[in-house]
């Protein structure tokens, strides 16, 4: 029997890993949620409000990538498939600590962001509708 060359099994293991992405890409997140998640994230980053995470405030334009960080990684364990379960799972709280993300906003006191992004979610969903 002939051995099996290391050229060989890296080129099998990356055709796996290839297979396996793409599959992970295939299940993906519903285009309607990919959208509302997008909406949200934007209205993030432009609302000049601060988020809290981990006992530190960060600019909106941090959060919004930190978010879609979670995100990326939600969509990739194929977790999410709505806005809602994205802010549940993704946007609600520290995965790390558990402690609840806040957003603040000028001249207003800070609120849990699950309020905030749900209240944003409702007002781009009304949006839509008209």
């Amino acid at each position: 029997m002939k051995k099996r060359t290391p050229r060989f099994s890296t080129l099998i293991g990356a055709a796996l890993l290839i297979l396996g992405a793409g599959s992970a890409l295939a299940a993906g997140l519903p285009a309607a949620a990919r959208t509302e998640i997008d909406g949200l994230l934007n209205r993030l980053q432009n609302s000049g409000c601060e988020f809290k995470r981990n006992g530190s405030w960060y600019g909106a334009t941090e959060a919004r990538a930190h978010l879609q960080k979670k995100l990326d990684y939600l969509v990739g364990k194929d977790a999410v498939h709505s806005a809602e379960q994205f802010i549940e799972l993704g946007a609600s709280s520290s995965s790390m600590s558990g402690q609840p993300y806040e957003v603040r906003c000028t001249g207003a006191a800070p609120v849990p962001s699950r309020d905030w992004l749900g209240r944003e979610l409702k007002a781009l969903r009304a949006g839509a509708a008209r």
